[in-house]
Formats: structure tokens, sequence, C-alpha cells
């Protein structure tokens, strides 16, 4: 059940958005006992991602990022 510490990254992340399998999160909380590093760096990121919930931060559209760069395109 060794994971290597991209594959760890990987599942840190997709925890935090809801994505990772039961299986993923097993082997995640096996490497963090382990990697004491990993630990805080996946207590950091989940703390980021709870401000960022809290404070409704949001992506741009699709369509927003377009326009966006349509625009950044002409004034070049």
């Amino acid at each position: 059940m060794k994971i290597s510490l991209e594959k760890a990254k990987q599942i840190c992340t997709k925890t935090q958005y809801g994505e990772a399998t039961w299986w993923e999160i097993l082997q995640l909380k096996v490497y963090l006992l382990f990697f004491k590093e990993c630990a805080e760096f996946s207590a950091k990121n989940g703390k980021l991602t709870s401000l960022c919930e809290r404070i409704e931060l949001a992506s741009l559209s699709e369509e927003d990022k377009a326009a966006m760069k349509e625009r950044l395109q002409k004034k070049l």
C-alpha cells in the first residue's frame, strides 16, 4: 500500500475537493501517519480550502476566461 510523494499530493488535492475514493483516502491517511511534513501540508491545504469555501471564492467561467483572453490579445 506504499505510495509515492507525487501520488500523495494528488490524493490530497482530490480529497480536498471530494473527488478521492475511499481507497485513496485510506492510502493517504496511512501515508500521513509516517510522513509528518506531508501531514502538515495536508492540514494547511485543508485550511486554505475551508477559507476559500467560507468566502465563496469562485473561479471564472469558461466564457469569462475566453473574453478576458480575447481582450488581452487585442491589447498586445
